[in-house]
């Protein structure tokens, strides 16, 4: 037998128990800090990614629980999109939007002594179309040219407004009225994109 091992076995019973102990508690730590602990930490990793997993799928759920809704409300902006678009006229549309208000102003009883439209003012997805005017008729009949440019399905806005040649011939209240009507059209993507490569 190995030397060793006989003076382990000549050695009194408590350094015995005492080297045993010491073994097993060695081994103990060793299994420890080698297997239990990277099991553990590994463990918690994996919790950790299983509730933020869980948490991923509760919020897709309820998102597609509100799927329907989510699609009512889509097509509710799409069509308020579209009426949007509608006050706001395309560049193939200002020809008649300003026909229409030159035969608004002649409906209502007045003479137009200049209709000039001026350059476009771009901003981000619009265009400002002012025009300059100037109509001669009578107080009632230019107020109720305003009231029908202002009923118009597009957006027009008066301003500028000046009144001047106020007259009374035959007891009926003449007079010219000059203002800068302004209208927008909707720029699309592409016109933006030509601009600023310009």
């Amino acid at each position: 037998m190995d030397p060793r091992i006989e003076k382990l076995l000549k050695l009194p019973n408590k350094q015995k128990l005492a080297i045993l102990i010491a073994i097993v508690l060695i081994e103990g730590a060793a299994l420890y800090w080698g297997l239990f602990l990277p099991r553990q930490k590994e463990l918690k990793d994996l919790r950790g990614r299983l509730e933020g997993l869980q948490n991923e799928v509760q919020e897709k759920q309820r998102i597609a629980s509100n799927l329907p809704k989510l699609k009512q409300e889509y097509q509710q902006l799409k069509k308020d999109l579209e009426l949007a678009l509608t006050e706001l006229p395309n560049q193939k549309e200002i020809p008649t939007l300003l026909t229409s208000i030159t035969s608004v102003g002649k409906g209502a009883g007045n003479d137009f002594l200049l209709f000039r439209p001026k350059a476009e003012t771009p901003k981000d997805f619009y265009a400002e179309v002012p025009v300059d005017i100037s109509v001669s008729g009578t107080f009632y009949s230019v107020a109720n040219f305003f009231t029908a440019v202002g009923n118009l399905p597009r957006i027009v806005n008066i301003t500028d407004v000046s009144f001047a040649d106020i007259k009374t011939p035959g007891g009926k209240t003449s007079v010219r009225v000059n203002c800068l009507a302004t209208t927008f059209r909707f720029v699309e993507k592409k016109e933006t994109k030509d601009d600023k490569k310009k």
